[in-house]
């Protein structure tokens, strides 16, 4: 019977270290992941990447001085954001992730009000830095 329960030890202990195994695998995998994000077309493929890619493309249209089309820019990233995160099913942010989506969310309507407060005049671009900077930032954690 010693035998027996020798064995039987054996075969416990490698279901769990082979569990153990899974478990680091799995728990490893998003990250690296995360920092191998491949691109198309300069998108991110992270569930993030969208609106990341529309943040950049209102930062560049700021930078130019093209006031309304950074405005209209802002305001597709918050309606995308919103019908997407807030009200997009089951996958959406808010139901997966509540409290990364109330931190990404506000700081987005940080960064978009910017725009759409006045649409046709420049904002300040350090404040536009500084809110673009903390809402990428707030990005990763729904990535």
């Amino acid at each position: 019977m010693s035998g027996q329960s020798t064995a039987s030890s054996i075969l416990r202990f490698a279901g769990l270290f082979l569990a153990g195994c899974i478990v680091a695998s799995l728990m490893t995998t998003p990250a690296l992941a995360q920092a191998r994000a491949s691109q198309n077309a300069g998108v991110d493929n992270t569930k993030m990447g969208p609106y990341r890619a529309l943040a950049q493309l209102v930062v560049s249209a700021a930078q130019k001085g093209d006031n309304a089309t950074a405005a209209t820019l802002a305001k597709i990233l918050e309606r995308t954001w919103d019908k997407s995160e807030d009200y997009g099913g089951d996958t959406a942010l808010s139901k997966t992730n509540k409290q990364a989506f109330n931190e990404i969310d506000k700081a987005m309507d940080e960064f978009v009000m910017l725009f759409l407060e006045r649409p046709n005049s420049a904002p300040d671009l350090a404040r536009v830095r500084t809110a673009y900077n903390n809402y990428v930032e707030k990005l990763k954690l729904g990535d």
